[in-house]
């Protein structure tokens, strides 16, 4: 039976491969260029039935995938639901006032003659509370264009410094849905993920901010703080009560990842201290937290960008990613199903023979899907389904997979005109994307330092929680990721006999 079902299919040639991508890429630009204002959902989709054409022209049947697309899904099933879950945190966060104090706090730091770094490392630590680097963009992000504007910064220079901070936040968070898209796609565990991107992630932004701390350093400006002052003002005004106390729930996430508890769990029970706060700080009632884990938290206070950022969270409003999410990696288990990104994209990995290489391949194919196919969802999910195996076959940690999937996608996708990203960003701050493009220093740094510490063997992490230091030298004696039961026993057998060839080769000279 499956001779016979080899026999009577076939791989896509190139430009058949390239017919899904290519209708996706055309809507996607047109959409773009005529500002049309559609979500992505609908072209992916049509992206879908193509690439179901291209498979029936290849001998595949509906059901066969139909079944691709679905097992896709069932494989992302995890992060869907965390997402639904991150979505009540949010909520019950906004509700008792923690994200609120996150932001009032921090306007309260900046200074200046340090606007640039301090900007970025709070909308960093904002974007870790919201998980959402959109939201902080859209509350913070707009504030900081008015003061960069009051002190005659280069709007692209401010627009970079806050897409730096804000990505990085967001890449870290574990509230963000790309961070457990990236996590459920390598399928490890989402704090096991987390803790991978340290070994990167953090580095790049450090250096970022030493690059935003010369320039501010070089320059001089005034100061005008108004319209911090009265977003600030605006949060005192609404909550009944405001204090530090209200950033504990904050340094929950922090607890709850040292303590390797479940994603899922976890989750829900940041959210259950944000409703407990809520009671206490905010007087809410049971009611009130059924109503914000649901629909989330809505305020009138009178300010617009005050209204922004309170006005968010709740599981409904998860659906649009979620209803994305769904459709995107459908999109991706079809174009596995059919042979398409094998045809397109199979040759790299054949010549794959190093951890290096791996994460050289896996960053830039993470990019072209971005690129083409413009969401970073799929540049996620697309690349995850055509290398974990390989990942396995070297001997590495999924959150290593994982991680680099970060590295290379989520702080990609703002930096290109056409994505759903850039397009936002580019919108809500008023720059062009090639206008901040040369300033999002994080988003550029990021993915050419993980490739050049690879290239000499650092901060590699293998299957059984061993890993390289930044200087290549191998540390024991790490917990292993999180991973699938036969994909963690086939990487372990695998780093055996890798090391025990390592082994034999230098026995030998």
């Amino acid at each position: 039976m499956e001779k016979e079902q080899r026999t009577k299919t076939r791989l896509p040639g190139k430009i058949e491969a390239l017919v899904p991508i290519a209708v996706l890429l055309a809507i996607m630009i047109s959409n773009y260029v005529f500002d049309w204002g559609q979500d992505p959902h609908i072209p992916v989709l049509i992206a879908c039935a193509a690439a179901m054409i291209v498979g029936w022209r290849c001998g595949y049947n509906y059901k066969e995938m139909l079944a691709a697309a679905l097992d896709a899904v069932n494989q992302s099933l995890e992060a869907i639901i965390i997402i639904l879950c991150v979505g009540c945190l949010i909520g019950s966060f906004e509700w008792c006032g923690t994200i609120p104090a996150v932001v009032y706090y921090g306007l309260k730091c900046i200074t200046p003659g340090m606007f640039l770094p301090l900007a970025c490392i709070l909308c960093a630590i904002v974007g870790i509370a919201l998980g959402s680097a959109w939201t902080v963009v859209a509350t913070l992000g707009i504030a900081f264009m008015a003061i960069g504007d009051t002190m005659g910064l280069n709007p692209g220079l401010v627009a970079g410094m806050i897409l730096s901070g804000a990505c990085c936040g967001d890449k870290f968070s574990p509230l963000s849905d790309s961070t457990n898209l990236a996590a459920g796609s390598a399928q490890t565990g989402l704090f096991d993920h987390v803790r991978a991107m340290v070994t990167t992630t953090f580095p790049s932004l450090v250096i970022a901010i030493v690059i935003y701390t010369i320039i501010s350093l070089r320059g001089s400006a005034s100061y005008d703080p108004q319209m911090a002052n009265d977003l600030s003002q605006a949060i005192v005004d609404h909550y009944a009560y405001m204090s530090p106390i209200l950033l504990l729930p904050v340094l929950f996430i922090i607890v709850v990842a040292l303590l390797k508890i479940p994603a899922i769990p976890g989750v829900l029970l940041i959210s259950t201290i944000g409703c407990i706060f809520a009671v206490i700080f905010q007087g809410a009632s049971f009611s009130d937290c059924i109503t914000m884990a649901h629909y989330g938290y809505s305020a009138e206070t009178g300010n617009a960008l005050c209204d922004t950022l309170l006005n968010r969270g709740g599981m409904n409003s998860m659906l649009w990613t979620n209803n994305l999410v769904i459709i995107a990696v459908g999109f991706g288990g079809i174009l596995q199903k059919i042979g398409a990104v094998e045809s397109l994209l199979g040759g790299l990995i054949k010549k794959v023979r190093t951890p290096f290489q791996l994460i050289v391949v896996t960053i830039l194919t993470s990019m072209f899907c971005i690129t083409t196919m413009c969401d970073q969802y799929l540049g996620l999910i697309i690349p995850s389904s055509m290398y974990k195996e390989k990942y396995d076959e070297m001997g590495l940690g999924r959150n290593m997979l994982s991680r680099t999937l970060e590295d290379g996608g989520t702080l990609w996708s703002p930096l290109i005109p056409w994505s759903s990203c850039g397009a936002y960003h580019s919108s809500i701050l008023g720059v062009s994307t090639f206008g901040y493009l040369p300033f999002c220093f994080m988003n550029i740094i990021n993915p050419i330092y993980a490739i050049i510490t690879a290239s000499w063997g650092g901060n590699i992490l293998y299957a059984d929680g061993s890993r390289t230091n930044l200087l290549g030298r191998l540390k024991t004696g790490g917990t292993p990721a999180g991973a699938p039961d036969d994909a963690h026993e086939r990487a372990i057998a695998a780093l055996a006999r890798i090391r025990a060839g390592a082994s034999a080769k230098e026995a030998k000279k």
